[in-house]
């Protein structure tokens, strides 16, 4: 038994292999630029409603640090089974709210497996397949579905200020009205609501009247908007 633990052992240290500087060093700046362009493409042609150039250099770390992992495990059994260890113990715990950051999320994390294996050619064509993808689609969309790029977070403590009446509040105010998310929270006897719509206004008029007849209902409602591109006064 002493004998095969020994074999193991002699086995796993000779697995070990020397990585090229060189050819890690070209494989981490391809991995940074390819991050780098997902990022600007997330950025303009995302449609999540947090802060998608905040997010996006998330993206350009996790595909770095994935590809040093790839690139450092390959070279190593005895690393490769650390790792499945360590990742049994490690719990990621971020909420993810949008589909879409998960989809960009993997976008990343293949970006630095491929460059860690050595797959620079594969990643560079799907790369390019993907990115045209979705510049494709984003160019494809209609002119209701590129004007409606506001966005509005209506935060409130309210029973009243339910989905329906909240829904007809902002529909009597703006156009191209579509609820992306509402969440309610308990908080003991009282109810936390927030709702984000996504909406089309033609001027600052109608969301200020919409402000006035929110607050009329409840003057601690929280108003949040949110639009990159900024509304033509």
């Amino acid at each position: 038994m002493n004998e095969v633990n020994s074999i193991f052992e002699e086995f796993l240290k000779t697995q070990s292999v020397q990585i090229p500087l060189l050819n890690f060093s070209i494989n981490l700046i391809i991995t940074g630029i390819l991050a780098w362009l997902l990022s600007l493409v997330y950025a303009k042609y995302g449609s999540s409603i947090s802060n998608r150039k905040l997010f996006g250099k998330n993206l350009i770390l996790l595909s770095i640090t994935t590809m040093v992992i790839i690139t450092i495990v390959k070279s190593s059994l005895a690393l490769s089974l650390g790792l499945v260890g360590a990742l049994s113990i490690i719990r990621f715990r971020t909420a993810i709210k949008e589909p879409e950051e998960l989809v960009y999320l993997f976008i990343a994390i293949t970006i630095g497996l491929g460059l860690g294996s050595d797959q620079v050619a594969t990643i560079l064509v799907a790369f390019i397949l993907i990115i045209a993808f979705i510049m494709l689609r984003g160019r494809n969309k209609s002119t209701s579905e590129k004007n409606t790029s506001l966005f509005i977070t209506i935060t409130s403590s309210n029973k009243t200020f339910n989905i329906s009446s909240l829904g007809q509040q902002v529909s009597n105010n703006c156009v191209g009205v579509k609820l992306k998310r509402y969440d309610i929270e308990n908080e003991g006897d009282d109810v936390l609501t927030e709702s984000v719509f996504q909406i089309s206004v033609t001027s600052l008029v109608s969301l200020e009247k919409l402000q006035r007849e929110l607050e009329s209902i409840d003057p601690n409602v929280r108003i949040s908007i949110i639009d990159e591109e900024g509304i033509v006064v």
